[in-house]
């Protein structure tokens, strides 16, 4: 289901575009959220452990920004992972203004374990479309989410 929106035939394109991108996002989303491969963990706090783990210690800014997530939120979301043994803050080094966030041997342990999941997960979300499909699906969301 599309735009029932009456207006121009551009905005109407726009519109029904809009659409189902989100609802493709929502849906893939809801259904990588009710497997298994997220564990206990939110889809913020996998993120930030995921991101931590393959990028190295990151600032809140740097996580908040990558993730599109307020720094209030990410705030939170760190606090829970370091609650529960995932993750730690510490003052960087060089700049004591900046506090980076590391995984902890728990925390890295755990997205060890989950992230191949995930990533199975999501593979088989995108099996529904070919190789060519996918690849032509990132470089227009990459045009999409890079644009001024």
């Amino acid at each position: 289901m599309g735009t029932h929106y009456q207006g121009k035939e551009d905005e109407v394109l726009a519109l029904d575009v809009f659409i189902k991108l989100t609802r493709a996002t929502d849906s893939i989303s809801s259904k990588l959220t009710q497997c298994e491969s997220l564990k206990d963990l939110t889809p913020s706090q996998f993120g930030v452990l995921e991101m931590v783990y393959h990028l190295g210690p990151l600032s809140l800014g740097e996580i908040s920004a990558k993730l599109l997530k307020s720094t209030g939120n990410i705030t939170v979301v760190i606090d829970n992972l370091e609650k529960n043994g995932f993750a730690v803050r510490e003052r960087d080094q060089q700049d004591r203004r900046i506090i980076r966030v590391s995984l902890t041997s728990k925390g890295r342990e755990l997205i060890e374990k989950v992230f191949p999941y995930h990533v199975e997960a999501i593979t088989k979300q995108m099996k529904v479309l070919s190789k060519e499909e996918q690849q032509t699906l990132a470089d227009l969301c990459k045009r999409l989410g890079t644009q001024q």
